[in-house]
């Protein structure tokens, strides 16, 4: 059988995550599927994914008869119930990976109330509630990288537990996490902890930088040609940024005890605009020690039409001088960046408020008369 364009992106060091998990998916086999024929080695999820998921169908209604039985009622753990049973198998199907890559892939990440992003003793609760919930080394949870949530990042890092550090949209709040990256392994490695035991990526967003700029530059008029390139290049300076972290002798202090590097993941990969190519944000961005994080759709449309090459390091001086014409055209790059993370927030958090209503709605539906 010949390779497939996602094998071929993956033997250029880009590992291949689903940005999407349902129960329907591990009842079908459709994950261990795709693992096998679309080298899929890792998956994420969030609010938003799991209120798609537990809203159609069937396949939740038995637990959730289970649950209310047992006498709980509170929407959001019920949720957890429901949502850790998913996380749960779909690290025992992914446990192969994780062994054989020494930790490098084979990880499901569980995210932690996006309602909690600017609590940071309430996320660092939560986070250690779902770690402990679910103790399995290949568990990632999710924190969204909100100034407070750096905090809660660095102390559950230095504790030795997994974390996908999400929402992150500027190259600022990019340097911010590496940085507390280190700086906790350094804390784990002066406790006298192995550093090898921690791991963590930095989910950097991507479509949607071009969505909000997009819209900017219409609202200022003109300059069409600067449309549809900021989150590419925006990911192509975090990439760069990556590279100089992690090396030079600070980080290869650690290295040499077993640290493992904070890679970059990218996420939000879909094109949301019909009249771009709608495997733009996995072409543009590919290359060695990174991750990219794709719902089905695009997985499909890469496998079908995508174009396998090392792009992530060419055009680095266009991306740069992109910031520049952006600016000079009246595009506030932190403007757009912060405005992302706010929209961000909100957004998941409105999903997880719309998952806890369905739950509700389904609850009512179950219960006994």
């Amino acid at each position: 059988m010949p390779e497939s364009n996602l094998h071929k992106l993956s033997a250029l060091g880009q590992s291949v995550w689903i940005d999407y998990l349902s129960r329907d998916m591990l009842a079908t086999g459709e994950l261990a599927r795709m693992m096998d024929k679309d080298a899929v080695v890792g998956v994420t999820s969030n609010p938003t994914i799991f209120q798609k998921a537990i809203s159609q169908g069937e396949r939740y209604d038995e637990q959730l008869k289970q649950i209310l039985d047992s006498g709980e009622t509170d929407a959001k753990e019920i949720f957890l119930q429901l949502s850790s049973h998913d996380v749960g198998d779909a690290l025992d199907i992914l446990r192969l990976i994780w062994d054989e890559s020494s930790g490098l892939d084979g990880y499901v990440s569980w995210e932690v109330d996006p309602t909690l992003a600017f609590d940071r003793d309430g996320t660092t609760a939560e986070a250690k509630r779902l770690h402990d919930w679910i103790d399995k080394p290949n568990l990632y949870v999710k924190i969204p990288a909100t100034k407070p949530g750096l905090g809660s990042i660095e102390d559950m890092i230095a504790a030795g537990k997994n974390i996908n550090v999400t929402l992150i949209f500027s190259l600022e709040r990019h340097k911010e996490v590496m940085e507390a990256y280190i700086r906790c392994v350094e804390r784990l490695v002066e406790a006298g902890g192995d550093p090898a035991t921690a791991h963590s990526v930095a989910s950097f967003f991507v479509s949607r930088v071009d969505t909000e700029t997009d819209k900017r530059l219409d609202a200022i008029g003109g300059h069409d040609e600067l449309k549809g390139k900021l989150g590419i290049a925006n990911a192509k300076l975090a990439y760069e940024n990556y590279r100089e972290v992690f090396s030079g002798s600070r980080w290869e202090a650690l290295a040499t005890k077993g640290a493992t590097k904070q890679r970059c993941l990218w996420a939000s990969t879909s094109t949301k605009n019909p009249d771009y190519r709608d495997v733009m944000y996995v072409e543009g961005l590919i290359g060695p020690e990174t991750v990219n994080t794709m719902p089905e759709e695009t997985i499909r449309a890469f496998q079908d039409h995508g174009k396998v090459a090392e792009t992530l390091t060419q055009g680095v001086d266009e991306a740069r001088k992109l910031l520049d014409d952006l600016a000079k055209a009246g595009v506030d790059y932190g403007d757009v960046v912060e405005t992302l993370e706010q929209e961000g927030v909100q957004k998941f958090a409105d999903s997880f408020e719309e998952l806890l209503e369905g739950i509700r709605e389904k609850r009512g539906e179950l219960a006994p008369a």
